[in-house]
């Protein structure tokens, strides 16, 4: 499974790259804040909601602090998607947050 830093995932958002950003935390965890742009998809839902992603992009998958990212970076893996799994997760998130 590939993997990326949280400092190196900064760098990219900090240079405006496009993105496509997976938080598979919990609803109450998400509200705490997300990197900007990510899009919210709870572990327990990317089963039923992975036909709303494209298998022709890359997804940089985030959690609180990597565990469940990691579980769902291999899912998606498993079923066609490209994917990445970010250590350390939202712990070690330096850069910006937005709330929602």
């Amino acid at each position: 499974m590939k993997s990326i830093s949280t400092d190196e995932l900064n760098q990219k958002v900090d240079a405006g790259d496009e993105l496509h950003i997976i938080d598979v935390r919990e609803k109450d965890e998400v509200a705490a804040g997300m990197i900007p742009g990510a899009r919210h998809i709870p572990l327990g839902e990317l089963p039923e909601r992975a036909e709303e992603l494209d298998s022709s992009k890359q997804y940089y998958v985030v959690c609180q602090a990597g565990g469940r990212s990691a579980k769902a970076a291999e899912y998606l893996e498993s079923n066609g998607f490209h994917s990445v799994n970010v250590d350390g997760g939202m712990s070690s998130w330096r850069g910006v947050t937005v709330y929602g």
